[in-house]
């Protein structure tokens, strides 16, 4: 992606945050240079990926397959297992414990336009809860995975705002503002805004998250972009911060 694409999206994505009255922590506004002052005391920012995320995942056209978000809060902890009672969770995709960072919790906001996909994939570890906050229509399509990570011909069990229900493998679940969607580890989807209805301003309230060890994308594809520095960065991504 060109830096001056990831500016552009994130000033629009700053545009509809204040629209709609949310507000950011105050990290979120640093430039480049506010960042070069921050010492030690701001590690938990570097360490969990606090920030600003703008990718395309390799594809080079984000307008139809990206995302853009934020990660407000994260810790790194784990069920203090093995892994190997899960399937879905193998031993080496465990995040590690960390008396550092001991939260069990994260919190993102998310940006989906309308028609944009954010790919398959599952966690391993991680539970969320992805929330429509304001916008048009989040949809949601919904697949088991099998052991070697394939899609499962099973019913997926949908639990959304405290109703639990069936519904067949590949059904796309369609979430209007207010409602929300539980998804377990294992559980595969897919997401975009419904075209016709606007973009979808997305919470996500999950377990610790770990780009780096626990998605695994139905398609190999990455996580992050390469980024073509055609001008200065206006905000730092999450992944670029400099050592204290």
């Amino acid at each position: 992606m060109k830096r001056s694409t990831v500016n552009c999206i994130i000033k629009g994505f700053e545009k509809i945050i204040k629209e709609r009255g949310f507000a950011l922590p105050p990290f979120c506004d640093w430039t480049p240079e506010e960042w070069q002052t921050k010492g030690h005391e701001y590690d938990e920012i570097r360490g969990n990926m606090l920030g600003w995320d703008v990718t395309d995942y390799g594809g080079g056209d984000f307008e139809k397959v990206g995302l853009a978000l934020i990660t407000i809060r994260n810790g790194k902890q784990n069920s203090g297992g093995t892994g190997a009672e899960s399937p879905h969770c193998p031993a080496g995709h465990l995040p590690q414990n960390s008396d550092k960072y001991p939260k069990p919790y994260a919190e993102k906001l998310l940006l989906s336009q309308e028609g944009q996909i954010a790919p398959m994939h599952f966690h391993f570890y991680k539970m969320e809860d992805i929330i429509n906050r304001s916008g048009g229509i989040l949809c949601m399509q919904l697949y088991n995975s099998t052991p070697d990570g394939e899609f499962a011909d099973t019913d997926v069990r949908v639990v959304s705002d405290g109703h639990a229900y069936n519904v067949a493998a590949g059904t796309t679940v369609r979430l209007t503002p207010g409602q929300s969607i539980t998804l377990y580890p294992g559980q595969y989807h897919k997401f975009w805004a419904e075209e016709g209805h606007g973009a979808v301003l997305i919470g996500e309230v999950s377990m610790c998250n770990d780009d780096n060890t626990d998605n695994r994308f139905y398609e190999e594809i990455p996580r992050f972009s390469v980024i073509d520095e055609d001008e200065p960065p206006y905000r730092l991504l999450c992944n670029e911060y400099p050592v204290a």
